[in-house]
């Protein structure tokens, strides 16, 4: 399929993990994808799979947590394509913040949200005019099962990034479904990205694990191409109806009416 034919992308925080799985996606759909990550090494990683695959990425180095590196980033970027048609707020983490609610401190906090939440609070503000001006585009924020259900290994201050993203997702939907701009969260399980299974492995021991793989219904853990998918519907154009949607990714190991 080609549904990104003329399309302009950004995949934040893609040099690995499932960012890069998303960029790799839309690009082979033929999306001009641009990604984002503050490693550069892993931004020429990314680069180089994807020219195996025969696609190309458009890459920059940088730092979200910095708020005119965006502003920077998103002007460069416009000006290299013309336009920006989709955005996937993809940065996020725990940060490897303790697990337990009494053990995290104000930095702990601080840390977690600036980058689940600020940094995509910036990137949207930065690229929404672009998409009102064309009277199109697809946000998509990265949610997680954590904020919907709560967690077993991330704690409360990622828990809590990931419900205030959907709850911006609605807001936004609202305020600019008029203007022709979905905007929808995707909200995964623990995909096995070596992150995660670094996370897992130090706070889970093996019989829990197995205790929550016997847990999910179809009886495997998520990988990268579960949330690619997923991604690419509701950044194309059959999708056009769908905003305000949270969307699970989790093998049906948590389900809601």
């Amino acid at each position: 399929m080609r549904r990104f034919e003329g399309r302009a992308a950004l995949i934040t925080a893609a040099g690995s993990g499932v960012g890069r799985g998303v960029a790799l996606r839309l690009a082979a759909e033929g999306a001009d994808v641009t990604v984002w990550d503050r490693d550069a090494d892993a931004l020429d990683a990314a680069a180089q799979e994807a020219a195996a695959a025969g696609v190309a990425l458009r890459t920059r180095a940088l730092d979200m947590t910095v708020g005119a590196a965006i502003d920077d980033g998103v002007a460069a970027l416009v000006a290299a394509t013309g336009r920006i048609d989709v955005l996937v707020n993809n940065i996020g983490g725990s940060l490897h913040t303790p697990f337990r609610f009494l053990e995290q401190s104000d930095e702990d906090w601080d840390r977690v949200l600036d980058v689940n939440v600020t940094a995509c609070v910036r990137t949207t503000r930065a690229v929404l005019p672009h998409m009102v001006a064309a009277g199109y585009g697809r946000i998509i924020n990265m949610g997680s099962k954590a904020g919907r259900y709560g967690s077993l290994f991330a704690g409360a201050n990622y828990v809590a990034s990931k419900g205030a993203m959907q709850a911006l997702t609605m807001q936004l939907a609202q305020e600019f479904g008029p203007q022709g701009i979905t905007c929808n969260t995707v909200c995964p399980g623990a995909i096995l990205t070596p992150r995660v299974q670094g996370l897992l492995a130090e706070r889970q021991t093996p019989e829990e694990r197995e205790r929550v793989l016997k847990s999910i219904p179809v009886r495997r853990h998520g990988v990268v191409e579960d949330v690619a998918a997923a991604i690419a519907y509701l950044t194309s154009e059959e999708a056009g109806f769908v905003t305000g949607a949270s969307l699970d990714v989790n093998g049906g190991q948590s389900m809601a009416i």
